[in-house]
């Protein structure tokens, strides 16, 4: 029987089998941690390629650094797997050498100021992250596509697209006559005349392969080899087995009307090698897919769908082979989601929210003024990959005069804008109507207090599913302490200037704060109730002797110097966790009354008010609807008065949190 080659017929950024969280600051990590290994003498001029040692070599480094745990059975895969993704990007050369792009971003790490310099108002480890993007190409079965800027051009001509189109329908425009047909076919879908599964199949059945497949299984008699042969499977045909007793029984059900059939296909859809295709399949055909229910012999247990309708065996392997490759594809597609989404979001254009994918204004207009080049430039190879140059480098379309840019963006947002610091300050008013809609849609009061329980029960798990998995947990619970105030605050305030993290487009954080400074510095304008002062919140999630090592020196420093800085500024400081350490509030009450000098000596300043507010307290303030202006006075009230610290905080602090309801 003839053999039909896999062809591949989508992109994917990186590679599925290395899927990491706290994506940027790995990323930079393995560049600083490859430097090193590369400058050790016994490793310079050493060959990457097809040389195992040395690449077990470098996952050992890598374990003795932290940055691995455990034991992998093939270290020298597991090297490479982890280094494939910054090689395809063109941070390493094939030889896993940092290359002068990588050197950009790991010189900018390394100096830790990510402060933009660029038109597009971003990062500057996010702008060297879009020029790589710019420039990554993949090879698809001899058709050379960008990714990413297949993404810009789509997204360019269709304002956006949803997570079905980002997920099913994007990866597949590997080609200019498909990209062109599939941005025609989302436009025919969304007037509701066809769905993404026919979009799919419609390009999947221009491959000749497919063709060629579905005419043998329309010529030739079934058997197991012909329905492994037609399967098309990337691996080895020997995958493909199960499908042969799927047909059978499918075709008992359909010519037989047998009603002991659902049972043993049921059975055999479980014996699929990928479980996401046996749920697909089960979810297709069955009204519930439960053992019980194909016991009772009915056929009424089937779903009503055009496979099992068929009126002869012609048209029953068409639907049969149009489910099986569409099941398939659909998998694989599902599988590239993650890896894509997390590829572009270090870019810090794309936008992924409210169930669509799109980008942010600024860039928006940015690209919209590159226009038709835009799409020339995804289908040919990048030879600048590995060098870092100005954007103008990788293609003339992307030297976008200002004037221009903000021309067009003046008339996308409706105000004028004739600068950089104009632009500025319509993206933040956007960043901020999009900030609010997402804390009151996700991080409500009853969500804070919740994810304040899961800090203090180290529920790590449940923490990144619900805020995010491209930061550590101690960065998160900065930034969810940060939300916390924000509302307790009434949500004024320059909140995503105050929690002092790097934040992703999608406005969720990306890294630590850096050290030297409060963790959340919050600015405070006069009011009938309190004076205008600065509010420093110191948040950790060590406890016991840690927070005592950790906390007390750092604490009393940051806001005593930031007094020493600040003149006659009234300031203070919130230190919050999410344990009580009695001697840590015995430490800052003393505080109260010490003397704070410059290195020199030469000022002082007299007395720093540190108060602990655990996330209990917090917590409880939320739940009451409390305002800034009374969480002032209770602080301020609790801070005069005299009793001895375990004491002092169970009746001043923490019972007057529970009490605070009531206070007006």
């Amino acid at each position: 029987m003839a053999k039909i080659p896999f062809k591949g017929y989508c992109f994917a950024v990186g590679t599925t089998s290395y899927r990491t969280d706290k994506f940027n600051l790995n990323i930079e990590r393995q560049l600083e941690m490859m430097s090193r290994f590369r400058e050790l003498p016994e490793n310079r001029g050493i060959s990457w390629t097809s040389n195992s040692a040395f690449q077990a070599a470098y996952y050992n480094y890598l374990k003795a650094d932290g940055f691995v745990k455990g034991d992998a059975p093939r270290p020298d895969k597991d090297a490479r797997q982890k280094t494939s993704g910054l090689k395809d990007i063109g941070l390493m050369d094939e030889e896993r050498n940092v290359t002068a792009a990588g050197r950009a971003l790991l010189a900018i790490s390394k100096k830790g100021d990510f402060t933009p310099d660029n038109l597009l108002e971003i990062p500057k480890d996010s702008y060297i992250f879009l020029k790589q993007l710019l420039k990554t190409a993949n090879d698809v079965d001899g058709s050379i596509v960008r990714p990413f800027v297949v993404f810009l051009s789509l997204a360019s001509r269709l304002s956006y697209l949803t997570y079905e189109e980002f997920t099913y329908l994007l990866p597949l425009c590997v080609d200019r006559e498909t990209t062109e047909r599939v941005a025609a076919e989302i436009r025919r879908c969304r007037e509701g005349n066809q769905g993404v599964d026919d979009i799919i199949l419609s390009v999947l059945m221009k491959k000749e392969n497919y063709q060629a497949a579905l005419e043998l299984l329309l010529a030739e008699p079934v058997t197991e080899d012909l329905i492994c042969t037609v399967g098309i499977n990337r691996k080895s045909k020997v995958y493909d087995k199960p499908y042969y007793a799927i047909y059978r029984e499918l075709e008992r059900i359909v010519f037989e009307r047998d009603g002991s059939a659902p049972l043993r296909l049921l059975a055999a859809t479980s014996k699929l090698t990928n479980s996401k295709v046996g749920g697909a399949w089960r979810k297709l055909l069955f009204k519930v897919s439960t053992e019980a229910s194909a016991k009772n012999k009915r056929l009424d247990v089937m779903n009503d769908i055009p496979l099992l309708r068929a009126a002869d065996e012609a048209e029953f392997k068409r639907e049969f082979f149009r489910a099986m490759h569409l099941i398939k594809a659909k998998a694989t597609l599902s599988d590239y989601f993650d890896l894509n989404r997390r590829y572009f979001k270090v870019t810090d254009v794309v936008i992924f929210e409210d169930g669509k994918v799109c980008l942010d204004v600024l860039p928006k207009c940015f690209f919209a003024e590159a226009g038709e080049e835009l799409t020339d430039l995804a289908f040919r190879r990048c030879a600048q990959l590995e060098e870092d140059v100005p954007l103008e480098a990788i293609a003339p379309c992307l030297a976008v005069e200002p004037a221009r840019l903000y021309a067009r963006l003046s008339r996308e947002v409706g105000v004028a804008v004739t600068d950089s610091a104009a632009a500025k300050q319509v993206l933040k008013a956007r960043r901020y109507a999009r900030f609010d809609r997402m804390v009151e849609a996700r991080f409500t009061k009853e969500v804070l207090s919740r994810l304040f329980e899961m800090f203090r029960l180290r529920q790590d798990g449940e923490i990144h599913r619900l805020v995010t998995d491209n930061a550590d947990i101690p960065t998160i619970y900065e930034y969810i302490t940060a939300i916390a105030w924000y509302r307790i605050s009434g949500c004024k305030g320059d909140v995503l200037e105050y929690m002092n993290l790097s934040l992703e487009a999608d406005l969720l954080p990306r890294t630590h704060a850096g050290g030297g400074e409060a963790d959340i510095v919050w600015k405070y304008g006069a009011t009938d109730h309190y004076p205008a002062h600065t509010l420093l919140i110191e948040a950790t999630l060590s406890d016991g002797s840690g927070q005592r090592r950790m906390e007390m020196e750092p604490v009393s420093r940051h806001l005593g110097d930031y007094r020493l800085a600040h003149g006659d500024e009234e300031a203070y400081c919130v230190f919050t966790s999410t344990n009580v350490n009695y001697n840590v509030i015995s430490d800052f009450r003393l505080r109260r009354d010490m003397v704070y000098y410059s290195p020199d000596g030469s000022h002082k300043v007299k007395g720093l008010k540190i108060l602990p507010l655990y996330t209990e307290q917090i917590a409880d303030l939320l739940k009451a609807g409390v305002e800034y202006d009374q969480v002032y006075r209770l602080l301020d009230q609790a801070h005069r008065a005299e009793e001895e610290p375990r004491e002092w905080f169970e009746r001043r602090i923490a019972g007057a949190c529970k009490r605070v309801g009531g206070c007006r």
